[in-house]
Parts: C-alpha cells; structure tokens; sequence
C-alpha cells in the first residue's frame, strides 16, 4: 500500500517530535546525572574540608591593626598573641594563640596582592599538650601559604565569610631576617602579684650581664613602683625589653599550673604562652634563647661566660639544640655573710640578697627538680617549662658538674637539717663585678 504525501510528512513530523523528546529527556537525564551530584558533593564537600578561595579587595590594609599583646577574637574563645612566618616545615603562618577546647575552626585570611586577591582557608588548630586540664590552652593557629603569595598580614575568625573590615589585621612577623642582634636572650614569663623584689631582681640582671645575656625580655603583668623604676632604667640602657601582659583582662587566672575543677580558665598567668612568644620573637634575633623565671641563673662551674659554657656543650655535642639544666633551691631562710665591703647601703632595698644564700639544698627523689634551658631557637617547635614538647633534633641533661639552675627561693624542703645542705659559693666567682655594678644602678636609682 502506498502512502501520499500528505501521510508521508505527517508521519516524519511525527518521527521528528519523537527524536526531539527522545533528545530532551536525555538531555534530561545526563544532567540529573552529572549536574545533581557534582552540586551536592561541592556543597558537603567545602563544609567538610578546608576552604581555599581567592577573592580580590581594592586594598590589603582593611581593618584595624592590632598593636596589644592579647588580642581577642569574637565569640570570646580565642585570643591571638601573635603570627610568626615559619618556613622550617614547609611555609605557613604560625599564630600563637591561646584557644578554648572547644573551638572547633578557625579561618585564615591571608592578604597577598591586589591582582592575586586574598586567599581564605581553614586553619589547623593544635593545642599544646602542656594544658594541665584548663579550659584554655597556648594553641598553634597554622595557615598554609599559597603559592606566589608572600602576606604581610593575617586575619583570623570563625566564619570563612566576613568582610574583613570589621576583623583585625595581624602582621606577620619573622618574615624578614638578618645577622643576629644578639648571643644571649634570657625570656622571663609572667611578673605578677605585684613583683617586689627589688635588690634580687637588679643583681640578677647584672648577673645575666656578666654571664653574656644582651637582652632581657620580660612579660609584665604588674609590680612594684619600686620594679617599675628599675625596669625603665634598664629599658633606657637597652638590656631589658618589657612586654605588658594583661591576661587578667580576659581569663580567669590561675596562679598554680595545674586545674583544680574551679572557674579558673587558664594556669600560672598563661606562662605557656609568653614562653613560646618570647622564643619566636627571639628565633632570628638571638643566637641563643633562656627560658628561666627572675629568681633564677644558669651558673657554669668551670667556664666564666655562657659563650665559653655554649661553645664547649655544642663542640661535646654537635646537633644538639635544647640543653636542659637541673635546678637546685638556695633557700632565702638560710644566710651566711660573706662580709663583703660596699654593700651597706643595699640593706635599705627591699628584696633579697643573693650574695647571701650559698647553701643549696641536695637533691631529693620525691621533689621534682625541675630543669631549665638554654635553646637554639630555630630548633624548637614548641616548648614547655622544663622541656620542649616539638623539636628538630636532641636534647640532652648538661651534667651538675658543668652548670646548675641557681635558684634563690623559699625552701622546697622543709625542716632540712642545716648539716645536710650543700655549700656552693659558684656565685662568690662574680662578686667583685657583681657589687660594684650594683651599687652603679642602686646610685643613679631612689629606691626608698
């Protein structure tokens, strides 16, 4: 049977609205098939992982810059101290911050140039294992940095999506390094309760001075009118650098280091903090860094300087960058004059006298001796008190017979009989210098 040609283009138009759904629901399909599903695994994937965007802003100087030690965050659960460029592992910002164990993320706004915009990804959080169960803990904030881009400046915050006008800007530090200014740094954490010790504090400066120390960093919270002189007249000489440490502010402060289940949110004035501070600050400013508290010194036994103690501990031990001395107690209950001429008029200052206290206490296995350090900065990732916690290569304990910690303090041993103390006159060595430097300070100083 034959078709006219009138049946014959019906049935082709036919066939042809036939392809054309055919090809719309394929159409259709694939894209149920592929659209759908590359959405959704966008959508839960960038919930999920680091953001790494890039965005352009006419300027890279939005926002106020931070110019105080502490520096909170919004939300009240983060306080940024400051951000470090560390290139040892890879490049990365470095922020030491002091965190809640509950902050789950923070994210990182790293300002590269105008054509390259800035770059916005997650930030890795670790918290010092050093927390001694406060709620808050010294954290490392890292931040990846992105090819082709060299920030002078970091923003920090919860949300990967605020206008970075209203957050702070932190300039990154360490990023620039030259020749060393200095051999010896010592770090002092936290000055608190009012630090009084007026006579003890300057012969301890003149000590480090001696031993080869040409900076002092000191983290202040508060003290004397009396310290307070002292410290601008060594900050006039440029021996002392103060760092004011307002924790108080912000946290509920704790003067012991351990948590005892109260409202105490972070231990002994945040020490973990202006430690690890003061060694980034330091890392390529000093050859070497001492992390020790003010009523104590590194004393070498049969070197005068520590340059002479460091130069023979690094040729016994090549490589090593973290050497640990063990602390001893020279208790301020147990005098002993030495008769010394030129100090008559130290008696009007308040503190004590160091010259004085030349028993220490021998050693005990149920008292912890706690060790201090002298470090090569570059070496060391994170630090405690009495040990680093992250480090390039070793530590090692330098031997009592080669140096000690000399403590001046309150007894950690009570009721010792006076027999059983230990006569070490180390710092009768230094004693001419000592008390002629002394009395330099104590005459251009009105103490009383």
């Amino acid at each position: 049977m034959t078709c006219t040609r009138e049946e014959q283009t019906r049935t082709g138009e036919q066939r042809s609205t036939r392809w054309r759904l055919f090809s719309l629901k394929q159409s259709f399909f694939l894209f149920c098939a592929l659209v759908i599903p590359c959405t959704l695994f966008a959508h839960f994937y960038l919930q999920r992982k680091p953001i790494y965007s890039q965005r352009t802003f006419p300027k890279c100087t939005h926002g106020s810059a931070s110019h105080d030690t502490i520096t909170p965050l919004p939300g009240n659960k983060s306080f940024i101290i400051a951000p470090y460029y560390d290139d040892r592992e890879g490049k990365v910002i470095r922020t030491l911050g002091i965190v809640h164990t509950e902050l789950k993320r923070l994210y990182c706004y790293l300002c590269c140039t105008v054509e390259t915009g800035m770059h916005v990804s997650e930030a890795k959080i670790v918290i010092h294992e050093d927390r001694f169960g406060f709620p808050f803990g010294l954290a490392d904030i890292i931040c990846d940095e992105p090819p082709n881009c060299r920030p002078a400046y970091v923003y920090l915050n919860e949300s990967p999506a605020e206008n970075i006008t209203r957050l702070t800007r932190f300039e990154i530090q360490n990023r620039d390094r030259g020749e060393f200014k200095t051999n010896f740094t010592v770090c002092i954490s936290t000055l608190y309760g009012n630090y009084s010790n007026a006579l003890q504090f300057i012969q301890t400066i003149e000590m480090y001075k001696l031993l080869g120390a040409q900076r002092v960093t000191i983290y202040l919270k508060n003290c004397s009118r009396q310290v307070e002189k002292i410290l601008e007249h060594y900050s006039r000489e440029g021996i002392i650098e103060v760092v004011p440490w307002p924790i108080h502010r912000y946290l509920q402060v704790s003067q012991k280091w351990f948590y005892e289940g109260d409202n105490k949110e972070i231990g002994y004035y945040g020490q973990m903090a202006t430690l690890n501070d003061c060694l980034y600050k330091n890392m390529y400013r000093s050859r070497f860094v001492l992390l020790n508290d003010i009523d104590e010194i590194i004393l070498p036994s049969g070197h005068k300087t520590w340059d002479n103690l460091m130069e023979s501990l690094q040729k016994q031990n090549p490589g090593v960058g973290v050497f640990l001395f063990e602390a001893f107690a020279f208790p301020q209950t147990v005098v002993t004059d030495g008769n010394f001429s030129g100090i008559s008029s130290w008696k009007q200052v308040p503190g004590f006298d160091i010259l004085q206290h030349i028993n220490r206490e021998p050693p005990k296995p149920d008292i912890f001796n706690g060790r201090k350090m002298i470090v090569d900065p570059r070496k060391v990732v994170q630090t405690s008190v009495h040990s680093v916690l992250n480090s390039f290569g070793n530590s090692i304990k330098v031997p009592l017979e080669t140096a000690l910690v000399h403590h001046c303090r309150s007894p950690q041993q009570l009721n010792l009989n006076k027999s059983l103390y230990i006569d070490d006159r180390t710092i009768w060595k230094y004693n001419v210098s000592l008390i002629r430097n002394v009395n330099q300070v104590l005459n251009q100083l009105s103490l009383q």
